[in-house]
């Protein structure tokens, strides 16, 4: 006869590890554990049914690393179809952590079979996790392409087979960026396109965690910028049908971190270059700026983390290293430290011929490091090269942008790095047409421009971003703003930076392919990019060329007839293959799954050990209501 019972919940646990430091508690991701309700009579029923229902389920990052998630300010909506078990629809469960699964009420069938069968056989392979295909797509910086890469590499290291072919893909993950509008309506047009083709999505990045309400996110999961960490768990409940939002930041005592543990899995676009992130967010308050709405206010990562995880990438064939955040030289100012303390440790680190590229910084915060900065950029394993967005030459315009500088300031780091790093490239940006930018203050712009003639210039007209300040102020006519824009453009076109170098010999870095795939793309010292011919050997290579044409943006090279010993790779192992997940070297991969015993092993043990806890934890409740209702009788007698 059949027998009525109510299988448990299916949530998942956080348990609270406590580390060395005592101040600092981390929460790991236990397995998908079941807590007994009533009436099932089987002792190892959480975890038959964990074992079953999650069994591809592969807890990655726990072997990584423990990422602080003191504030997670999470949020699900369940608002589609709900997973069922013997036709009976799942009732969610969740806590201010997330999802964390379902409740089923339903009878166990006279022959011995139950639900969990049931549930197996009913659901759709896309639906099991680690069965899906997954399809990311980027726009924006390279701290946006390194946040792809870890989620990606997640993904694929739980199962997730990620593919190039959007239209294979049973999820979409787009990570998008905020700096303009296009980008924006991009992000937009994808996701309609994915609701057309029955496409789940899951978005990422800087729209999404700075607008989360936005009326073209609704209803769709969110990853923020953040929580890239748990990407596994929010493509698995999407998947199932549910939409879930994690948006909250980590700290540590109170502070602001740098966001998720770098020594995570993750898949390089190019297996030649690793991006560390060494900083999220930023001190500024520009009046233009939306991505400081996302990204918020400065989190650095330890010098030891960043140092760690440069080791690690040069032991996978990496051959170049990016510096990347929204201002690199604010590194350190809220953890204690600099910019140049972290570059003289990685220096330290990094292999002869090998090459590190710093990132953009803002002028207010390398001015405090100039000779430092110089010191380290004429190191023979960094490209002499800096980024520094000027944005407009009228100190009355970057008032009211609030950029904190003013023209002359930026003009004493351009002067002071050229004339200690000789050969320096400076690259920079304008934004033309500010609200407030009068014929004058363009002119200014354009004077500037004029004095340096920057090799790289990045010329940006402007974009009221909802929710700023600069958003409320009246507008330029967008004539005007487009004939500035076209006046900076020409003359910016007017000059070639190479041609002095045309017959000179180099030495440069081979690392990607030319955008029309018809040659590599090598660096010399100055970060000036040299064409080369396409041949198999010569990528991740150093060679010496003669460079033989040059254009605007580009030079050609011939690769000079040496010996042999001048073909060399700097790498110090062999480089990972494309699309090898990153970071795990003690597991044996086979499509991109981790499949070592040891692995293995160790998760059976961890699952034992958490089911002791479960039934401990439950032994130690009963008891102590059991006292408390002793209590309460005698209690009662003795009145």
């Amino acid at each position: 006869m059949a027998r009525n019972t109510i299988v448990p919940k299916v949530r998942r646990r956080k348990k609270t590890f406590e580390n060395d430091d005592a101040s600092q508690s981390t929460t790991k991701d236990a397995a998908y554990v079941i807590t007994k309700e009533s009436g099932c009579g089987k002792p190892n029923c959480c975890i038959q049914l964990a074992e079953q229902v999650e069994t591809k389920k592969k807890e990655v990052t726990q072997n990584y690393c423990s990422s602080s998630v003191a504030s997670l300010d999470s949020q699900i909506s369940l608002d589609s179809q709900l997973p069922t078990c013997n036709g009976i629809v799942g009732t969610p469960v969740s806590n201010n952590s997330g999802a964390e699964g379902f409740i089923f009420s339903h009878s166990l069938k006279s022959n011995g079979s139950s639900a969990i069968d049931h549930l197996l056989d009913t659901r759709n392979e896309s639906d099991i996790p680690g069965h899906a295909r997954v399809f990311v797509r980027t726009w924006g910086c390279a701290h946006n392409s390194s946040d792809s890469e870890y989620m990606a590499g997640q993904l694929a290291a739980y199962g997730y087979d990620i593919v190039d072919d959007k239209l294979e893909a049973d999820l979409w993950l787009l990570n998008s960026c905020t700096v303009k509008n296009p980008a924006e309506h991009h992000l937009r047009n994808e996701i309609n396109a994915a609701h057309a083709l029955g496409k789940k999505v899951v978005v990422a990045g800087c729209v999404s965690q700075g607008a989360p309400k936005s009326e073209f996110l609704a209803g769709l999961s969110i990853v923020g910028v953040q929580q890239i960490d748990r990407v596994v768990e929010v493509v698995e409940e999407t998947l199932r049908g549910n939409s879930v939002r994690l948006l909250g930041t980590k700290k540590k005592s109170g502070k602001k971190l740098g966001g998720a543990c770098l020594q995570l899995p993750k898949i390089r676009r190019n297996p030649l270059i690793e991006i560390i992130s060494i900083n999220t967010g930023c001190l500024n308050q520009c009046t233009y700026c939306k991505t400081k709405h996302a990204r918020g206010q400065l989190g650095s990562y330890p010098v030891d983390e960043l140092v760690a995880r440069a080791v690690q990438s040069f032991s996978e064939g990496v051959v170049e290293i990016w510096l990347t955040s929204e201002d690199t030289g604010a590194y350190g100012r809220d953890i204690g430290t600099s910019l140049p303390e972290l570059l003289r440790r990685l220096v330290e680190v990094i292999p002869p011929r090998c090459k590190l590229r710093l990132g953009m910084t803002n002028p207010p915060y390398i001015l405090d490091h100039l000779k430092d900065m110089a010191e380290i950029l004429r190191h023979p394993r960094v490209y002499k090269f800096l980024h520094v967005p000027v944005q407009s030459g009228s100190d009355n315009v970057l008032w009211d942008m609030k950029r904190e500088y003013r023209r002359e300031q930026f003009c004493t780091v351009v002067d002071t790095l050229s004339e200690n790093v000789p050969g320096i490239t400076i690259a920079t940006d304008i934004i033309c047409g500010y609200p407030s930018e009068k014929a004058e203050d363009f002119e200014e712009t354009m004077s500037l421009c004029r004095k340096y003639r920057f090799p790289s210039l990045f010329i940006n007209q402007f974009y009221p971003r909802p929710g700023t300040p600069a958003a409320r102020l009246p507008r330029i006519d967008p004539k005007l703003v487009k004939s500035r824009t076209k006046q900076l453009s020409d003359f910016f076109q007017s000059y070639r930076p190479y041609d002095h170098k045309l017959g000179k010999e180099q030495e440069v870095l081979v690392t990607e392919e030319s955008h029309d795939k018809k040659f590599w793309v090598g660096h010399n010292d100055f970060y000036e990019q040299v064409l080369v011919p396409k041949e198999e050997n010569y990528l991740g290579k150093v060679l010496r060329v003669v460079i033989t044409e040059t254009g605007k943006h580009f030079m050609k090279g011939r690769v000079v007839t040496t010996p042999a010993d001048r073909l060399v790779s700097p790498a110090v192992a062999p480089t990972l293959p494309q699309g090898v997940v990153s970071g795990t070297s003690d597991a044996t991969l086979k499509n991109g799954t981790l499949t070592s015993d040891q692995d293995l092993a160790t998760r059976k043990q961890e699952l034992a050990r958490q089911e002791k806890w479960i039934l401990l934890s439950f032994v130690v409740i009963i008891s102590a209501l059991l006292v408390k209702l002793a209590w309460v009788c005698l209690r009662i007698i003795s009145a």
